[in-house]
This record gives structure tokens, sequence and C-alpha cells, in this order.
């Protein structure tokens, strides 16, 4: 049996010669980063059943401990996107939570606004057709953009629950016009070198329409605020046969793709481990998006790398902090295999219409076996060779289940 050295010398040896730069992707991965959630660490579930599970975090700084961990295993996980108010310090010290998870090695990221959650949103938040209900939306972006200072934070991550569940309700049209003047409100209030990431979602929790249903409902109204204002794509966010790689070469291509909410589902939003359900989708994606880092337009290549991966998922049965290190590990295994096509057969093919050979070259990527690129990436990242056995050897969950215990939860999503 070989050890791990060897088989990377093999692997140099067998892809270097067709091409392949490895030194160069060896780099591309260990520059890899992907944002963790902080609410992935503490108890969620569906609007049946939250099942609690021991140790998971109940405080904003226990959540960054874990994120650290996460970041420990995987040498690729170094920040933490927080939703407000759910992550809102006893204290209200934005500056100290900074320093804390600074001093774990990790830092703050996207700040999510909550818009959804209290009762006077019931008929919507930027939507609604009351005055008041949008003033208080505005008055708690404002809020989130202080936050942003205080955190270091460069991205405003918008979601929005608005929506109709009847025919008549109120018209579309209005929505439409409220929606993008309270986004113009928010651009302004950006905090300097910071810009803000517009998700959207085709349906729920409304049923009969949805206010930003979906990507290009999102695209417009970003290109009518400006440069600032991106496109997020969230995996789940997608009625069942749609391209999404197709719309993450679209709006790479327009300069509009601002992040990803990575997640998987089977059915509709389920927040599965992402690369659980469909993982040929994920490389599927990153190929599009490691094609554009390679572009040889400048812009194209600015917009690939700038975005900002993020993980969005709601871990429910399967534990808090293993399936993180999953999660990343997932992306990263995609995006060496996506990094691993050999682009010039590719253009190659592409180019006399061989429409076979093509597609089998982005299959034999995908095929690659990547653990011994991946061994290496690890080991000088100073990372454990293989993160989720190193996790359980840790002993890490056994003594934050002993020190926090187990908190009932009850039922909901938060």
């Amino acid at each position: 049996m070989i050890d791990q050295k060897t088989e990377y010398a093999l692997f140099c040896d067998k892809y270097g010669s067709r091409g392949l730069d490895i030194e160069g992707v060896k780099e591309k991965l260990k520059q890899q980063k992907i944002e963790t959630p902080s609410w992935g660490y503490a108890n969620s579930g569906t609007r049946f059943k939250t099942f609690p599970w021991p140790g998971a975090a109940t405080t904003t700084r226990q959540k960054l401990d874990d994120a650290a961990m996460v970041h420990k295993m995987t040498g690729i996980a170094p920040s933490v996107a927080l939703h407000i108010p759910w992550d809102k310090p006893e204290d209200g010290d934005y500056k100290a939570m900074r320093h804390y998870a600074k001093n774990l090695g990790i830092q703050l990221g996207a700040i999510n606004p909550n818009v959804f959650q209290d009762d006077i949103y019931r008929l919507g938040s930027f939507c609604n057709p009351h005055p008041a209900v949008r003033e208080q939306a505005l008055n708690h972006m404002a809020d989130c953009c202080e936050i942003m200072q205080n955190t270091g934070s460069d991205i405003l991550s918008l979601w929005f629950a608005d929506g109709t569940n009847y025919a008549g309700q109120d018209s579309l049209r209005e929505r439409k016009h409220r929606m993008q003047e309270s986004l113009a409100q928010v651009y302004l209030m950006l905090p300097e070198r910071s810009r803000m990431l517009l998700e959207y979602k085709f349906f729920e929790p409304a049923f009969y329409s949805t206010d930003v249903p979906d990507w290009g409902v999102s695209y417009a109204l970003c290109l009518k605020l400006g440069p600032k204002a991106q496109t997020l794509v969230d995996l789940g966010h997608h009625a069942q046969g749609v391209n999404i790689e197709q719309i993450v070469a679209f709006l790479i291509d327009e300069n509009k793709l601002g992040g990803f909410h990575f997640n998987n589902r089977k059915y509709a939003d389920d927040d599965l481990i992402v690369g659980s359900v469909n993982p040929y989708e994920l490389f599927l994606i990153y190929n599009e998006l490691a094609d554009a880092e390679l572009s040889n337009d400048e812009m194209i290549r600015t917009c690939a790398n700038n975005i900002a991966y993020m993980i969005d998922q709601s871990f429910t049965i399967e534990g808090k902090i293993a399936p993180m290190i999953q999660s990343v590990l997932n992306c990263q295994t995609a995006y060496a295999k996506a990094l691993l096509v050999n682009r010039t057969e590719l253009a190659a093919a592409r180019r006399s219409g061989d429409v076979l050979a093509a597609h089998n070259i982005l299959n034999e990527a995908y095929q690659i076996d990547v653990s011994p690129l991946l061994f290496k990436v690890r080991e000088e990242l100073n990372c454990p060779a293989n993160p989720i056995a190193a996790y359980r050897e840790s002993k890490y969950e056994e003594n934050i289940s002993a020190e926090r215990g187990k908190v009932d939860a009850g039922s909901g999503y938060q």
C-alpha cells in the first residue's frame, strides 16, 4: 500500500503530463474561502419540529467557537456570517465580538438582516402596503449597516419573505415599486467599499406571489441600483430542473454575480448539505466559476474573484459541526475537479463541433480522484488530512455537549 506522498507524486505525474498546471491548481485551492453561517451552529428545524442537538450553540460566542473549529479542520472557512438580531451581543458591543473572533483566528463576515420574523411583517417588509412597516424595516437596515462598520463586514446579504398568499391581496406592480424604492434607500446607507447581495426565492413563505421570485428579478433590481448591488444565488431557491450553472454563467458575464448560499435540495428549499444530493451539479457550477477565473476578460475575472462563497444550511437531524465541515469539504472537492478540466482540449473540441468529446472532457475531470491533491493542500495549510476523522478524534463535540448541555428549542427555524 503506497503512502499519501507517493500518491500525490503519481497524481502530479499523471495529470501534469497532460498539460495541467498542478502547482497552480494547488495554490488556487489554498486560496479558496467558504464562509459558514452562525445559524448553522444553533438548533434549527422545520415549521413542524426542531430536534435539539447536545452542545448546539446558544450564544454568538459559542457559534464563533464552533466556526473556529471548522476552520481549524479545513483551513478554508475563515469567516462567519451573522444574522441580526439573532447574533446581537448581550452587551451590544460588536467591536468586542470582532476582537473575540480575531483571537480565534477567524473574522466576522456578511451581515444578514431579519425582516421576516416580527408580527409587524405579516404582510411583508419592504413591500408592505403600510409606510410605517416599511420604515421599520429600513431602520433595521440602517442598524445593520452600522453593525457592518463595527464588525468590519463588507457585505449586506438581503433575503425577503415578502409576497402574497391570494390573488387580489395587493397590487403586484405597486409591491415592485415599494421594493425598488426601499432598496434604493438601503443602497445609499451602505458603508464605503461594501456591497449588497440580493437573494431570490421562487416560493415560500408566500404561496401566490413572491416579490423577488427569481434571478431575473434580482438582476433587474440590482442593475437599477448600481455596481454595489449584485445577485446572490441560493442553490435551493429554484424550481426543479432549473439550470443553475447557466444562471451563474450569465450573471458573471454581466458582472452581477455577487455570492452564493451553498446547500442542496431534493424537492425544494430543503437546505441539505451541499453536494449531498447532486454533486455533479455542484461540479458544473464550479466549472463555470473556474472558467471565469481564467478568462481573458478582466471584468469577468474580477467578478469571479470577488464572489462571496457562503454556506446556508439548516442541520436538523445530523448534528452541527461535522456536517458543516462536510459541506466545506464538498465545495473544496468540486472546485478541485473544476480546476482540473483541460480547458485547452475543451476549447478545441468546442471549436471543432465535437459534442461528445467536449462532454467527455468535463466528465473525465469530474471522475478524477482528487484526494491525493487535497491531501497535499491540507498538509500545506497545516490541516488534518482527514478533517472529519480528526474532528471526531478531537472529542470537541463530547466536550461542548458536556459543557453546554441540551437546550429544548421547541419548533421553528431558530
